[in-house]
């Protein structure tokens, strides 16, 4: 974790705990995270908007969904407030991506003086190996290797969350085991159904033509599973930290050309402009706007992207319409 983090997580911790000695305990989420059999909801901190719709979807009208990072919002730099360790510190569990993708929770989870659960989505799924910085080591000098977070782009990977998310929900809240197992049945049969459209669609497109280039690598789940070909991506990193140095830049541009690359996709939680200098010098299009993929997020509330299942199939639709037309 950066020092900058860490400084901020320690000010918010010190913010909330103001707040919270001038705060009753009578919300939904402080009775919930007392006791499930209490009659109230089962509260819940779920870190991601993937994360958090996953438990909405799941836990349905049985549980309180704290939602800590919200939509288009990159959670690779996201730093924790003071409202977010006071909920955490009234959850009965969080739920987090896993991965490393929230780096910030295991001080924040200290700071809120959290007794619960720690559900940890990923158990299970197959990574993908990332990369690791040039020269970087770990303890006993052996080289730190990084592992692909963005899980979810793979729908079977979402089924192995949900269910993971499921046994959670259900331990520590026994009396609605039922029901969220009859929900976990119903949704797991959606994300099927999303696998099976996403390779309907792709089985349209002649392999030659399936070539990818993002903002960020956050799509190696579905690149892997839809057999795509990923060309490269504009900041050359799992996170969104990183920036192309210029021989990377004149080597992303000559691949874009030589391949055949038809478009850049830009992403809803990062800034167009470098896709659109580099896109402009390789003489390719920008697929951006409304048309931006869901990489590190979901759409807002309320909107057709607003779900898993609904962002999911709009960057399928995207993605197919520009490399098939």
């Amino acid at each position: 974790m950066k020092h900058g983090q860490r400084t901020i997580i320690a000010a918010a911790t010190a913010a909330a705990l103001v707040l919270l000695g001038g705060c009753g305990s009578g919300d939904d989420a402080a009775e919930g995270g007392s006791s499930a059999s209490s009659g109230t909801r089962l509260a819940v901190v779920a870190t991601t908007p993937e994360v958090a719709d996953f438990v909405r979807t799941i836990g349905g009208s049985d549980v309180t969904v704290t939602q800590i990072i919200k939509p288009n919002v990159d959670p690779h730099d996201y730093e924790p407030t003071p409202a977010d360790i006071q909920a955490i510190g009234k959850a009965a569990i969080v739920v987090k991506n896993g991965v490393g993708l929230e780096e910030w929770l295991d001080q924040t989870i200290e700071s809120a003086g959290f007794k619960g659960t720690v559900v940890d989505s990923s158990q299970g799924v197959t990574l993908r190996e990332g990369g690791h910085e040039e020269g970087e080591e770990g303890e006993g000098g052996h080289e730190v290797v990084e592992h692909d977070p963005h899980i979810w782009h793979n729908p079977l990977n979402a089924k192995t969350m949900v269910t993971n998310i499921e046994n959670g929900l259900a331990t520590a809240d026994p009396a609605h085991a039922d029901v969220f197992a009859g929900n976990l049945k119903s949704y797991s049969a959606e994300l099927d159904k999303l696998d099976a459209d996403n390779e309907a669609a792709f089985a349209r497109i002649p392999a030659e033509q399936r070539k990818l280039v993002t903002n960020h690598d956050a799509f190696g789940y579905y690149v892997d599973r839809y057999k795509l070909q990923f060309v490269g991506s504009i900041i050359p990193s799992l996170d969104t930290s990183a920036e192309l140095s210029a021989k990377q830049l004149n080597d992303l541009i000559a691949k874009i050309k030589a391949t055949g690359t038809k478009a850049i996709f830009a992403e809803t939680s990062l800034p167009p402009k470098s896709a659109e200098a580099i896109a402009n010098q390789a003489g390719v299009k920008v697929i951006g706007g409304e048309d931006a993929l869901y990489g590190d997020s979901i759409g807002a509330e309320g909107t057709p992207q607003g779900t898993y299942l609904g962002a999911e199939r709009h960057n399928t639709q995207v993605i197919v319409t520009a490399l098939g037309g």
